[in-house]
């Protein structure tokens, strides 16, 4: 069973962006600016770096909800910082204050949500069903 996380703990994770995370890369009709799933997924990375010390044996955490609002376009070449810090706990349910930032402006804000389950029961409850 992970070790009880306090409220306030944080991660930051910091990514540049590439054209692979642009809506461009997706459809070329659309500018060349971050994509929101992949913003969303740099603020999860920032919630599962955050849970990472509190997981024990196999046990890893998985988003389990999101609401963010995407504010301002970043460039490609521009750093992004997503900040996630614990606001809330609910049973097996955590809920982080997340927001990315590119150097100017916050660009998005919102919650993630994750849960810290046994990767094994996982991929097994995975396993059954999918048959």
């Amino acid at each position: 069973m992970a070790k009880p996380v306090p409220l306030g703990t944080r991660s930051e994770v910091e990514r540049r962006v590439e054209f692979k995370h642009t809506l461009s890369a997706w459809r070329p009709e659309l500018p060349p600016v971050l994509s929101t799933p992949h913003m969303i997924g740099w603020m999860e990375a920032a919630g599962f770096e955050a849970l990472l010390p509190f997981c024990e044996g196999d046990e890893v955490s998985v988003g389990t909800a999101i609401n963010i609002v995407h504010r301002a376009p970043t460039a490609v070449g521009a750093s992004v910082k997503c900040e996630a810090v614990l606001e809330s706990v609910n049973g097996r349910f955590l809920t982080f204050r997340a927001k990315a930032h590119n150097g100017c402006d916050v660009i998005a804000y919102g919650t993630i949500s994750r849960a810290i389950v046994s990767k094994s029961k996982f991929e097994e409850r995975q396993k059954v069903s999918s048959q």
